[in-house]
């Protein structure tokens, strides 16, 4: 507990914090037992609505921060690494939905299984950052190699060609799972796991729980350094982190059908990693780049890849695969293709 408070810098940030985890904890509940208590297709309206309700808050307490914790800087650095994160979600949709694909999982049980795999979420990257800050205080020069790795990461990303294929079947916690596990083709009704005869046994969906968070701990290994660069305040860091999560569900559901429309956000979003990574480094230096500058570049480039996908669209056939509601769920596939901005996250989750 006693470590718990010394993240803080203020008292403000204390009670800030307590009302950040008073809304993730109503609106989850709220979400679990009152309007989704039983197993649906989330429509593309509701999609939107709770996608605008999550930016809405987000930004509200970017607008608290600034009232009580700090002015101009401190909510520059907490929305530049929402904007941030949020923009590098983009990635973590189109595996998600390569995994549930892979696994033919109903549409009814999207919205259940996302619910989860973000409440995992909430707890991996709290350990992420919070170890990371600890590093971070002990070792200061770990954020310069937090600065190489998000240039080198953005420089790798930025000139990715080509289709890449994920190939969950490899993962080595499912081989794990799948060795010393009873799994269950049945998913009973969307049932994670069932007792049977005195034994227990998972099913499918908890195989698919297992894979998402395997992979949002691969994609928190380059947004968790990328907001390090940003601001060194866990509770920033947190924050802003988990918003931008707790809005992926909503906007998996809103985007999942068109993403191949920003095909140049994932250059964009290089840029940015190059530009947050560059900025760390020149601290070596003893350049300090403000953050009203980050933040404009951040916003700046994220939002003139986006212009520049719809004004000038990418020319190439469209993949039934990647279609959230396809006509046909049950066909067979051994192996599911991605997007060209997926290699490097694909290599590394078949590795896990």
């Amino acid at each position: 507990m006693i470590f718990i408070y010394s993240i803080f810098d203020s008292s403000n940030e204390a009670i800030l914090f307590s009302i950040f985890g008073l809304i993730i904890f109503l609106f989850l509940a709220i979400d679990l037992g009152v309007f989704n208590k039983k197993a649906h297709t989330v429509s593309t309206k509701s999609a939107l609505f709770q996608s605008i309700f999550w930016v809405i808050v987000s930004c509200s307490f970017g607008v608290a921060i600034y009232f009580y914790d700090g002015g101009v800087e401190n909510t520059l650095e907490y929305f530049s690494a929402y904007l941030t994160e949020y923009a590098l979600s983009v990635d973590n949709i189109f595996v998600i939905l390569l995994i549930l694909r892979f696994f033919k999982v109903e549409l009814k049980y999207y919205h259940k299984i996302l619910f989860w795999g973000i409440l995992g979420a909430l707890v991996f990257r709290a350990v992420f950052i919070f170890a990371g800050a600890l590093l971070v205080r002990q070792f200061e020069f770990v954020l310069y190699i937090f600065g190489a790795f998000l240039v080198y990461s953005g420089i790798k990303i930025y000139f990715e060609e080509g289709e890449t294929e994920v190939h969950p079947e490899n993962n080595i916690i499912l081989k794990f799972a799948n060795k010393y596990l009873r799994i269950s083709k049945d998913d009973r009704n969307g049932k994670f796991f069932f007792v049977e005869n005195g034994k227990l046994f998972f099913t499918s969906l908890f195989l698919v729980i297992m894979l998402i968070e395997t992979t949002d701990l691969i994609f928190a290994v380059d947004s968790i350094p990328a907001a390090f660069a940003i601001t060194q305040s866990e509770f920033l860091i947190y924050t802003s982190n988990i918003f931008a999560v707790l809005g992926l569900r909503a906007k998996f559901f809103l985007l999942a059908g068109v993403i191949d429309k920003f095909h140049l956000l994932q250059k964009g979003l290089s840029v940015v990693l190059i530009f947050i990574g560059g900025k760390m480094l020149l601290e070596m230096f003893n350049i300090h780049v403000s953050i009203i500058v980050s933040f404009s570049v951040i916003l700046g480039t994220l939002a003139m890849s986006i212009l520049l996908s719809l004004m000038f669209p990418e020319k190439k056939k469209e993949d039934p695969q990647l279609d959230i509601f396809p006509a046909h769920n049950g066909a067979d596939q051994k192996n599911v293709t991605g997007s060209n901005s997926l290699n490097e996250k694909a290599e590394n989750m078949d590795q896990l």
